[in-house]
C-alpha cells in the first residue's frame, strides 16, 4: 500500500466535507447525503482490493 493512497482519502474526505456543508447550508440535504454516499462509494472502491489482499494474506498464513 502507498502512500498515495492515503492522501487520495484524506483528499476526498475534505472536499467531501466541503461539499456537504455547502449543500446543507443552501438547504439542499438531500443532494448532501448523496454526495457523501457517492465519496463513500469512491474511497470503499479504492480500498477493496487492499483489503482482500489482506484476508487472502491472512488465509494462506494461517492454511485456511
Amino acid at each position: 500500500m502507498s502512500i498515495n493512497l492515503i492522501f487520495k482519502l484524506a483528499a476526498i474526505g475534505i472536499l467531501i466535507t466541503i461539499l456537504c456543508q455547502v449543500l446543507k447550508h443552501s438547504g439542499r440535504e438531500e443532494h448532501a447525503f448523496l454526495v457523501s454516499l457517492a465519496g463513500l462509494i469512491l474511497a470503499l472502491s479504492w480500498l477493496v482490493p487492499y483489503i482482500y489482499d489482506l484476508f487472502r494474506s491472512i488465509q494462506t498464513m494461517f492454511g485456511l
